[in-house]
């Protein structure tokens, strides 16, 4: 599968290519899992595992997937924070799994941790934010 990945993507240098570590560090910084981050590349789990492992050289689709990742996770901290910056009181709502996240936010393609980890660093960013789960559903 890593062979399609890199198919659409043009190589990266030798020397801007990703490590075990910096893939496991950037994926932990976005808030996935191995089997999340494996499920978003259309990769097996085993795949992400030996490619953190140095068991097989990390694609360059995927070090690019990633930082268009990047991209994508600080819009949406740079949002979040727009929209919730100069509300009195703010409070934002994250999920406890990801098919309650998927429920609200059916087009997307990323699991709530990764929504967690956006409103964490939103959080830094807003004075006195609260967050809190939604409501069960009875």
């Amino acid at each position: 599968m890593s062979d399609k990945i890199d198919a659409v993507w043009p190589a990266v240098p030798a020397d801007e290519r990703m490590s075990p570590a910096e893939l496991r560090v950037v994926r932990e910084y976005l808030g996935l899992t191995g089997e999340a981050l494996a499920a978003y590349l259309g990769v097996s789990s085993r795949t992400v595992r030996h490619w953190e492992a140095g068991q097989f050289a990390v694609p360059d689709g995927v070090r690019l997937e990633l930082e268009q990742l990047e991209e994508i996770t600080a819009r949406a901290v740079d949002d979040a924070v727009a929209q919730l910056l100069d509300v009195p009181e703010p409070t934002v709502l994250v999920y406890r799994s990801d098919e309650e996240y998927r429920a609200a936010q059916p087009d997307t393609r990323l699991p709530a941790s990764w929504h967690r980890a956006v409103i964490a660093r939103a959080a830094d960013r807003v004075p006195g934010l609260a967050i809190d789960y939604p409501q069960p559903v009875s």
